[in-house]
């Protein structure tokens, strides 16, 4: 099929195991073919099997019971200094940090930066504040560069 290697990148890059990924891309294609008949051309068919392959991952992530901090609860984040120009690293070191990162991070993290969503968007999804996905969002960011880092100085020593 011709959406299913980049259905299944979504997948990984969510739930950041081969096999689950696996499952709920079949789930999910499975959900597609029972209910093509309610396609309606508002988007495009590709826009409407990801938003049921992010679904599907979302509710495969909700049954992990991950916990996202309230912003509220969390320590009041430092100004985000804007160092992108820090992030032109090494792609494998990025991709693997990712995949280190905390479900939730992660999560947030690949739906508003990999997938395009709003933080409105994902805290839709995800059942929390705005606030608490920018924040989710905003702490993975500090941990990738985190664990870049530490990776770097193992490498150095």
């Amino acid at each position: 099929m011709q959406y299913a290697d980049a259905m299944y990148n979504v997948c990984r890059r969510m739930v950041n195991n081969t096999a689950d990924a696996e499952d709920i891309l079949q789930e999910a294609f499975m959900k597609v073919f029972d209910n093509i008949h309610t396609y309606r051309a508002d988007s495009t068919i590709g826009a409407w099997i990801k938003q049921i392959v992010v679904n599907h991952c979302l509710n495969f992530i909700r049954k992990k019971k991950l916990l996202y901090v309230d912003v509220e609860l969390a320590a009041d984040p430092k100004e985000e200094i804007n160092d992108e120009e820090d992030f032109e690293m090494d792609v494998r070191y990025i991709k693997e940090a990712i995949t280190e990162l905390p479900d939730g991070y992660r999560t947030v993290f690949n739906l508003y930066l990999m997938e395009d969503y709003s933080h409105k968007e994902i805290a839709g999804m995800l059942n929390i504040t705005e606030s608490t996905a920018k924040t989710q969002y905003f702490k993975a960011k500090n941990k990738i560069r985190e664990i870049i880092k530490n990776k770097k100085d193992g490498r150095e020593r």
